[in-house]
C-alpha cells in the first residue's frame, strides 16, 4: 500500500531531471515563465488593491454628491465621477471586492461538482457514465451565459445566486475534462494493481487517479476564473446580478453606457479593470499550462 500511495507520482518522476522532484521541476519552469510571472504579479496587485480598498479610497463609493456629477478625471478624482457625483476610482476599487470573489467561488462550485461527477463517470463507466454525460450534454445545449441567465432569473438577483448560477453553467467543462483524463489513467498499471489488492474505489479515485489529473484541472480552473468574472459582470450588466448602488464592475459598465460620448470615463475604467484582470488570469493560466505539462517544456 505504501508503494501504491506514491505510484501516482512515479509517472512524473520519470520525466524530471535527476536530483529534482516533480514539484521542484514545476516550480523551476513556473518561475522562468514570463507569462506566469507577469500575469501572477498583475493579478496579485489587483487582488491586493481590492482588499485594501477601505484604506486606499478617499470617498464613499455609494454616497451621492450632486455638486459634481460627470466630472472629468482630475487630481481629486483620478477616474472622474459618475452621474450621481460618486468617485469612479473608489467604486472600481470596491467593485473588485465583489467581482473577484464571483470568479473564485464560481470556480470552486463548478470544480467540486464537475470533478466529482467526472471521476465517477470515467471510473465506473456503463450506465452511470451514460446518465451523467447525457445530463452534461443537456447543459451544453445552452450557451453558458444563457444558462447562467436562466438560473439567476429563477433564483433571483443577489451575490450568492450569481455565484451559484455562474458555477453551475461551468460544470460541464470540468466533467468532460476530468472524465477524459480518468479514462486514460484508470488503465495504468498502478491503478490495476490497486484494484487487484482490493483497495476501496474511493481511495483509488482520490489517492491514485485524482493526483494524475490535477494538472489539467488546475489550468482549467485558472482560465475558468476569467470566464466566470466575465459572465458575472455580464449578468450584472443585464441587471440580473449585483444591483446598484452597490459597486460592481458589470453594473458600473451598464450605468456608464449612457454617457459614452460625453463622459467616457464612467464606463471606461470598470471595463479596463475587467480587461486587466482577465488578461492577468489568462497569462497566469498559460504559464501554469507550460509548467505543469512536461510536453510543453522546452528544457
Amino acid at each position: 500500500m505504501a508503494q501504491l500511495s506514491v505510484s501516482a507520482r512515479s509517472q512524473m518522476q520519470e520525466r524530471a531531471p535527476a536530483g529534482r522532484s516533480p514539484a521542484q521541476e514545476t516550480w523551476r519552469h513556473l518561475l522562468h515563465s514570463k507569462s506566469a510571472l507577469i500575469g501572477g504579479s498583475l493579478l496579485l496587485l489587483i487582488v491586493l488593491v481590492a482588499l485594501l480598498a477601505p484604506y486606499i479610497n478617499l470617498y464613499d463609493p455609494i454616497k451621492s454628491n450632486m455638486r459634481s456629477p460627470l466630472q472629468a478625471p482630475t487630481l481629486a478624482h483620478p477616474m472622474g465621477t459618475d452621474r450621481f457625483g460618486r468617485d469612479v476610482f473608489s467604486r472600481v476599487l470596491w467593485g473588485g471586492r465583489l467581482s473577484l470573489p464571483v470568479g473564485f467561488v464560481s470556480v470552486v462550485i463548478a470544480a467540486v461538482a464537475g470533478v466529482t461527477l467526472g471521476l465517477i463517470a470515467g471510473y465506473y463507466g456503463g450506465y452511470i457514465d451514460t446518465v451523467i454525460m447525457r445530463c452534461v450534454d443537456l447543459l451544453l445545449a445552452f450557451p453558458g451565459i444563457l444558462l447562467a441567465l436562466a438560473i439567476v432569473a429563477v433564483l433571483g438577483p443577489s451575490l450568492l445566486n450569481l455565484m451559484i448560477a455562474v458555477g453551475i453553467s461551468s460544470i460541464p467543462d470540468y466533467v468532460r475534462v476530468t472524465r477524459g483524463s480518468v479514462l486514460s489513467v484508470k488503465e495504468r498499471d498502478f491503478v490495476l494493481a490497486a484494484r487487484t489488492l482490493g483497495v476501496h474505489d474511493r481511495l483509488i479515485l482520490f489517492r491514485h487517479i485524482l493526483p494524475n489529473v490535477m494538472a489539467a484541472l488546475i489550468v482549467l480552473a485558472t482560465l475558468g476564473m476569467a470566464s466566470a468574472i466575465i459572465t458575472g459582470s455580464a449578468l450584472s450588466f443585464l441587471g440580473l446580478g449585483i444591483r446598484p448602488p452597490t459597486p460592481e464592475w458589470g453594473n458600473m459598465l451598464s450605468e456608464g453606457r449612457e454617457f459614452l460620448q460625453r463622459a467616457w470615463w464612467v464606463a471606461f475604467f470598470p471595463g479596463l479593470a475587467i480587461m486587466l484582470t482577465v488578461f492577468a488570469i489568462n497569462l497566469l493560466g498559460d504559464g501554469l499550462r507550460d509548467a505543469l505539462d512536461p510536453r510543453m517544456r522546452g528544457s
